[in-house]
């Protein structure tokens, strides 16, 4: 009765996690360059998206995602089994595996996680690369700073001068 509560648990959490879903393409907001047609744009945009799949190796950020949650919650399962197992028999077992499930599904929901927005962050530097290169505006971080001074600017007085020998 127990494991099959820990288990109902587990697969609700398993379900949960894998309608969590990362966009498929860019996060980040590209405009047309300088003298570029919306039609070039958007004959760039597909380019870029291809290849910056390419740099990633054609897997999205949610199959990422829902194959650690499953990898994670196939190895806790097995552990939990093995430790059961050694710990308190044939009852142990099932108990350890139930309990390697849930642990096992809540490692994989954070590293699946953690793994999608890795990939999702690779996907979209190699865009921008891709979409810079092409002549389009992309976005900056940081401040912009100017090394002209401001109409507020007031120069400091100049040193006074030496004294007299």
């Amino acid at each position: 009765m127990n494991l099959l509560r820990v288990s109902t648990v587990s697969a609700a959490s398993l379900l949960l996690v894998a309608c969590v879903s990362m966009p498929k393409g860019p996060s980040v907001m590209v405009l047309p360059g300088t003298g570029k047609t919306f039609d070039q744009f958007r004959y760039d945009d597909v380019e870029c998206r291809q290849f910056a799949d390419v740099q990633i190796g054609g897997t999205s950020p949610s199959d990422a995602a829902a194959d650690s949650v499953a990898k994670s919650a196939v190895v806790g399962t097995a552990i939990g089994a093995a430790a059961g197992a050694a710990l308190g028999g044939r009852s142990g077992a099932a108990a350890g595996a139930g309990g390697g499930l849930l642990v096992g599904s809540a490692a994989g929901a954070g590293a699946g996680e953690t793994s999608a927005y890795g990939l999702q962050r690779r996907y979209d530097y190699a865009y921008i690369q891709c979409m810079y290169a092409k002549g389009h505006k992309v976005p900056v971080s940081g401040r912009l700073t100017s090394s002209q001074p401001g109409p507020s600017y007031v120069p400091p007085p100049p040193p006074p001068p030496p004294p007299p020998r």
